[in-house]
């Protein structure tokens, strides 16, 4: 019986070790078992602290874990210095930061990957829907106002009988949605509250009209459309912490405003951008930039804007391919923006492609110069072997590559049927090649085929010249099909560079765009 004393005191001061900052549990390796079995449902943030993305999310994260604990919940918010735990950071996976993880039910082999944004808020409504029922149910009117009052977004579904199709077909369309609260009531007072007078569905929510009430056949498929249809603001501003909410969503055609928000008529053409979103709700995302800030400079690099070119209008989508338009009218009216919309809806728009001017040297170095206007004619040529290096300015690997590319180009430069070249994706852009990620290496045989192949093989001069010997037959392979497109993220990561990696950029010896 001592014995088993002694080992319960040991286990409690244990567990009294674990220390919090701010209400978030400080975790190690040591007392990671530990902090599991006394809280069970637990949310982890694998962190570095020179991470921008995470120093961004501390505020909100730390605000989530107070909320969390005020309200007496038992899931907690843990965080752990990954650059210092790093066995504890490899046994879980962790590549990038911020990863967060949840852990529910004690179970630690295969954690949930947070997929919601990175507010406060957002986490609260995400881990509730997680551990507890999709939707909550009111009995009382109080209980609606605290909702409404506590969420930036709510949706409350009226219905007198809670086990109708319509209620049934309402809690499918809670369930797939994590980072919203949903709620049911079919309560006299709480109908009449909120002045509903039939069996209805209402998104409550802090911005623009306030509530919007659902019309339509009450089906999970149309609510959810419903839903995602106004949960985000007509104008929705670009942020760190809006950012997942942004490229998260169902929507992937999105119309962005470069505008500095200190300019004299800020108001005014944000009152024009509004008044054309109205009319493409739930067919295009309306996203302002603030052009002045630091950090969205390089999303105006990557649309090929300076911010002397500010104000200015661009349309992506994040479709198959990330694809880029640019209206003919520099005007910022509702009727120019609304025009310039219709044509993108009706598939009348051509792609923008960007090209730098052709330079007067750009054949006089070993390693000849690229652009938009001259790489067809250069690459396509089907007397010559060319091997381009497509390259950001900023990415760190294509420095490294700089100076062994170079010894490439000045051992083919007198070569009569090999080309050596570069080209900056970051300023042009080509229809038949599509670049994901920095630097991308990929060889045009000569010939009338138009082929492509991918350079796979090690970044050496040796490595260089046996595929380009052997005809781009070692360390080569056919440019495949299915290569990973650009998703949401990475257009996140074109403002701060990816959630970063130990190093700063991609272990895979990739900085993607």
């Amino acid at each position: 019986m001592l014995k088993l004393l002694l080992l319960c005191t040991l286990a409690v001061a244990s567990r009294a070790e674990i220390a919090e900052e701010e209400d978030v549990l400080v975790l190690k390796k040591s007392n990671f078992d530990e902090a599991l079995a006394a809280h069970p449902n637990l949310l982890v943030e694998f962190y570095a602290p020179w991470c921008g993305h995470c120093k961004a999310l501390a505020p909100e994260y730390a605000k989530a874990a107070g909320m969390l604990k005020a309200e007496g919940s038992a899931v907690r918010l843990g965080k752990v210095d990954a650059t210092e735990e790093t066995e504890l950071a490899q046994d879980y996976g962790v590549r990038g930061y911020p990863t967060i993880k949840f852990y529910k039910g004690g179970e630690k082999e295969s954690p949930k990957e947070y997929s919601a944004g990175r507010q406060a808020e957002d986490i609260v409504s995400w881990l509730k829907k997680r551990t507890g029922p999709a939707v909550t149910t009111l009995s009382a009117v109080t209980e609606a106002e605290s909702l409404i009052a506590d969420s930036e977004v709510a949706v409350i579904g009226f219905f007198k009988d809670l086990n109708s199709d319509g209620a049934k077909a309402y809690e499918k369309a809670a369930e797939a949605i994590d980072d919203i609260p949903f709620a049911i009531t079919s309560d006299d007072a709480i109908y009449s509250k909120f002045e509903v007078s039939k069996d209805s569905v209402v998104l409550f929510k802090k911005f623009d009209e306030g509530r919007n009430t659902f019309d339509g056949e009450l089906t999970k498929e149309k609510l959810l459309a419903f839903v995602k249809g106004n949960q985000l603001p007509l104008v929705i501003e670009f942020t760190e912490q809006t950012a997942p909410k942004i490229f998260g969503g169902d929507i992937k055609s999105h119309i962005l405003m470069f505008l500095p928000k200190a300019a004299s008529d800020f108001q005014a053409k944000m009152d024009q951008f509004k008044k054309a979103a109205e009319g493409f709700k739930g067919q295009i995302l309306f996203i302002f930039i603030d052009s002045d800030v630091d950090d969205n400079q390089r999303i105006l690099e990557f649309f090929g804007l300076k911010k002397e070119e500010c104000p200015a209008i661009r349309l992506i989508t994040l479709e198959d391919e990330m694809t880029k338009y640019k209206p003919e009218s520099d005007a910022i009216t509702a009727e120019s923006i609304t025009a310039f919309c219709t044509l993108f809806t009706e598939g009348k728009l051509k792609p923008h492609l960007m090209s730098q001017d052709i330079p007067e040297d750009w054949d006089k170095t070993p390693v000849k110069v690229l652009v938009g206007k001259n790489f067809e004619e250069v690459v396509f040529d089907s007397s010559k072997n060319v091997f381009v290096e497509f390259y950001a300015p900023w990415c760190g690997h294509c420095k490294q590559l700089t100076p062994i590319w170079e010894k490439l180009g000045e051992k083919y430069k007198d070569s009569a049927d090999v080309i050596v070249a570069k080209m900056d994706s970051t300023a042009n852009e080509i229809e038949a090649v599509k670049v994901h990620s920095f630097p991308t290496l990929k060889f045009f045989p000569a010939g009338d085929e138009r082929k492509v192949i991918d350079y796979n093989g090690e970044r050496t001069l040796e490595g260089f010249t046996k595929f380009l010997e052997s005809g781009g037959k070692e360390g080569g392979a056919p440019a495949a099909d299915d290569e990973d497109d650009l998703d949401a993220e990475d257009l996140d990561d074109v403002d701060e560079g990816q959630d970063e990696d130990s190093d700063g950029e991609d272990d895979d010896g990739h900085d993607e765009l």
